[in-house]
């Protein structure tokens, strides 16, 4: 039975009032420009997502996440920012996001805002001033350099978007570093200015109320200040994680201009910013194919760093095997058992997990579940909830630079943009009554959530009974893990703390028998297997079986 919103807020109200509020919460993804319009013009806003804020906090999740609302040319949509104090025109104003903040808090939601810190857009005043001579106050706050002998750049460094990661400055007469679009320069973190400059932006949303950032590329901040060339990566290391594989980006080891130890540091500093504010928290994203985890494990190791980071293990690639989650889990807990993963499925930046692993609704149910049974925090992306496949668009429909460059064998982002669907029979999914930013794709309308609201068994009301799991068995938030193993299609492990949880999913398409541990099991999910169990069940097709015991 789903909870009325009035009861999930009452309990989420509960669930976050503690400091570590974070830790094991369930956080949604909004993405501004395609939630909800409020004023007809084919973008999303910050009053349209203050409406919709009654069905986020139906999910039962714990936070909001929202991709950046900031001033902008929108060249990467929003992750170029030219003012970090201002919001953009087309979501609203600051009192929109006021009210947006309130109403929020009061379903008992907090509110994390998407910061890019690690560059600006190329129209932010901080890179106008800069780019104007090598004297200027702000002529160290990016990262320049003087060609090399030849007139080339410095070094070798890749775009992340494709090309070099250098454009020329005629005025400078030098190069400045871009490790996305050529409109997006790398701010200089070795510049004690840029780092006090961007911790005051951070207290400034702290001062207004906000519960915590997801940090954008947080471990590209620094880069090599002798500006050595990546060495290369061997072929059979490279994957497409990170760059779709026909971007060279692949092919280099990244050592130079990302992942520097330097970074720890000014992470440190952030946190005792955040730590001056009760219960605010810290989520980076750790965009690295090699070594993602190890990085998300320093980065959250102890209590004076961030407080989670997630990567990007099952971001990319095709679907995960019971093998291959055994072995992401077992690898966590070793490179990081003293830090703290968030699991994400799916995001504004990869396809989506519907269609990159091509999963029925049956497997779309089980993923959900495995989701907020691992250690670690969850990321759910708008629309995930709904079972939403990738949207096909033809090349006429895109806006993302990213897609419009690696045409056709790319596609480009805008497949997991397209706007949210919430009633099949208004124009547009209800999500706008003008044509929108991106157009709605006709297969989405059979899942919005005015069609899967009241139904009993769909994939809607699956995560919300699998985000409720974690507050029925709050060992499943914060729990240790143990007994991670793989037997064929079947993964299991154990969650422990005050009581002790035994998870156990069937990947596979045959009805399987699964070994209990040892003693009286009683079952969290509703199936026929009784009220108390022990020795050995079946797994049906797809199943899973969550039971505790104290």
């Amino acid at each position: 039975m789903v909870q009325t919103v009035t009861e999930t807020a009452a309990t989420a109200r509960n669930a976050v009032a503690s400091d570590e509020w974070w830790r094991g919460a369930v956080v949604y993804q909004v993405y501004p420009r395609s939630y909800q319009d409020s004023n007809a013009d084919g973008i999303g806003d910050l009053r349209g997502i203050t409406s919709r804020l009654p069905y986020i906090a139906s999910l039962g999740v714990d936070a909001v996440w929202l991709s950046p609302i900031f001033e902008s040319p929108m060249k990467d949509f929003g992750y170029d920012v030219s003012d970090y104090r201002s919001i953009a025109p087309e979501f609203g104003t600051l009192s929109d996001f006021a009210e947006l903040l309130r109403e929020a808090h009061g379903l008992g939601l907090k509110v994390m805002l998407d910061l890019a810190l690690s560059h600006t857009s190329d129209q932010h005043p901080w890179f106008r001033e800069s780019s104007q001579s090598r004297e200027n106050p702000k002529a160290g706050w990016y990262v320049w350099s003087d060609p090399a002998p030849d007139g080339l750049p410095p070094n070798n460094w890749l775009s992340v978007f494709g090309g070099p990661a250098w454009s020329w400055s005629s005025t400078r007469r030098q190069y400045y570093l871009h490790n996305f679009l050529s409109t997006q320069p790398d701010l200089n973190f070795h510049n004690p200015a840029v780092q006090d400059a961007l911790l005051e932006i951070v207290a400034f949303w702290l001062d207004l109320g906000v519960d915590g950032f997801r940090l954008d590329t947080i471990n590209f901040y620094f880069c090599d200040q002798q500006f050595r060339s990546n060495p290369p990566l061997p072929a059979d290391l490279r994957n497409d994680s990170i760059a779709p594989e026909v971007n060279p980006y692949n092919f280099q080891s990244h050592v130079y201009d990302k992942n520097r130890p330097e970074n720890l540091e000014f992470l440190e500093r952030l946190r005792a910013t955040c730590d001056k504010y009760s219960g605010r928290a810290i989520l980076g994203e750790v965009g690295d194919a090699q070594r993602g985890l190890e990085i998300s494990g320093e980065y959250t190791a102890g209590s004076s760093r961030v407080h989670m980071c997630y990567s990007f293990e099952f971001l990319s690639g095709g679907e995960p095997s019971a093998r291959r989650v055994a072995e992401t889990l077992r690898k966590t807990e070793e490179v990081a058992e003293d830090g703290w993963i968030s699991w994400a499925f799916s995001n504004h930046d990869v396809q989506r997990h519907a269609s990159r692993w091509d999963l029925r609704p049956e497997k779309l149910k089980l993923f959900a579940t495995l989701l907020v049974c691992m250690r670690g925090s969850a990321c759910v992306f708008q629309g995930e909830e709904l079972g939403l496949p990738e949207a096909a668009l033809q090349f006429g429909d895109l806006q993302d630079p990213y897609g419009i460059e690696f045409w056709p064998k790319f596609k480009g982002r805008d497949g997991c943009r397209t706007p949210m669907v919430w009633k099949r029979a208004e124009p547009n999914g209800g999500f706008s009554s003008e044509n929108p930013w991106l157009p709605v794709p006709e297969e989405h309308r059979s899942l919005a959530v005015s069609e899967q609201d009241a139904a009993e068994d769909s994939i809607l009301n699956h995560y919300r009974e699998a985000i409720a799991l974690r507050k029925k068995c709050p060992v499943l938030k914060d729990g240790n893990l143990s007994g991670i193993a793989h037997n064929g299609e079947v993964l299991s492990f154990i969650r422990n703390g005050s009581e002790t949880a035994f998870c156990a999913f069937n990947f596979g398409p045959a009805r399987t028998q699964l070994e209990l541990p040892d003693g009286t099991w009683s079952p969290v999910i509703s199936r026929n297997f009784g009220e108390a169990i022990e020795g050995a069940v079946d797994l049906r097709p797809f199943e899973a079986l969550i039971a505790t015991k104290r």
